[in-house]
């Protein structure tokens, strides 16, 4: 037993030596994985700039297992309501980018808005904001980027509307002519990321909805407020609204006020004093259109 201790004991030394890399290594976190990935499909997205944005993976992933990201940004804490009145609450705005993956610049001014939204003495920050850079991994990080999810779904068709069981499918057939690129899946809600967005809504409870798209270079709105005629160049193109959209499920079915930005390209973003003026015409038509309220 004494000679084969000293053996024993080398061989021991020798693994302990060769494997604890192996032994203690672990999968980078998801945000590492994803910012790398965004960054090596968005040229505005560089992954240090995403990584520090804070952004969180939700307990759900796309069907090829890309995380959902989001990020809550709420206003500096509030002063105590004076006369006993009942402290505002902060009006909240759900802000996504990227629900169809060729969309580049809807998810990457998505992602230069949530910069800014780091500013604490911006006009933004009397808002919470709840953040979603990337509704559609699947379909931005697919090679090349495609508008439908990896299941061929248009997620802006696939929302639960009322009139979705009975229309849905006949529009994309008579309008479309059954164009796979805006098929509305074989059920409502039946995808990951839709249902995930509707999660979104009902736990968020926004009193705004921003969804960004690209290319009409247009503004369009659904909804019971004020709309907004203009931001930056964008004027008021009022689309109309499909079976299974967000502007139907939002401003139709919840009464929400959905606005939809389509950027002029798809692939090209637009000059930052753009940028900076639809962001600013936003915040004027929110700071005119959504008041604050008191907390019950």
């Amino acid at each position: 037993m004494h000679r084969i201790a000293p053996t024993l004991l080398l061989a021991l030394a020798s693994l302990s030596l060769s494997s604890p890399a192996r032994a203690i290594a672990s999968p980078p976190p998801p945000t590492e994985d994803w910012c790398a990935a965004i960054g090596k499909r968005l040229g505005s997205v560089p992954p240090p700039v995403c990584r520090s944005l804070g952004l969180q993976a939700a307990t759900v992933t796309s069907a090829r297992g890309h995380a959902l990201m989001s990020r809550d940004i709420a206003p500096p804490t509030r002063k105590i309501a004076q006369a006993g009145k009942a402290p505002a609450r902060a009006r909240r705005i759900l802000l996504i980018g990227g629900i169809h993956g060729d969309e580049l610049t809807s998810a990457s001014i998505v992602f230069r808005w949530l910069q800014w939204l780091d500013d604490a003495n911006s006009e933004a920050r009397q808002y919470h904001w709840r953040v979603i850079p990337v509704a559609n991994p699947d379909g931005l990080l697919n090679n090349p980027p495609q508008r439908v999810n990896s299941h061929g779904v248009d997620l802006n068709r696939n929302f639960p509307t009322t009139d979705w069981n009975s229309d849905a499918h006949a529009y994309w057939a008579k309008k479309t002519g059954r164009d796979p690129r805006r098929f509305p899946g074989q059920s409502a809600n039946s995808e990951t990321e839709t249902r995930w967005l509707r999660e979104q809504i009902e736990s968020f409870q926004p009193d705004v909805v921003v969804s960004v798209h690209a290319p009409f270079g247009i503004l369009d709105y659904d909804g019971p407020a004020h709309q907004p005629r203009r931001f930056g160049h964008l004027n008021l193109n009022r689309l109309g609204i499909y079976p299974g959209s967000l502007g139907n499920y939002g401003g139709i079915a919840k009464n929400l006020p959905v606005i939809t930005i389509e950027l002029p390209n798809a692939t090209s973003m637009p000059p930052p004093r753009e940028q900076r003026e639809i962001w600013d015409d936003m915040l004027t038509w929110l700071r005119r259109n959504i008041a604050s309220k008191t907390t019950s």
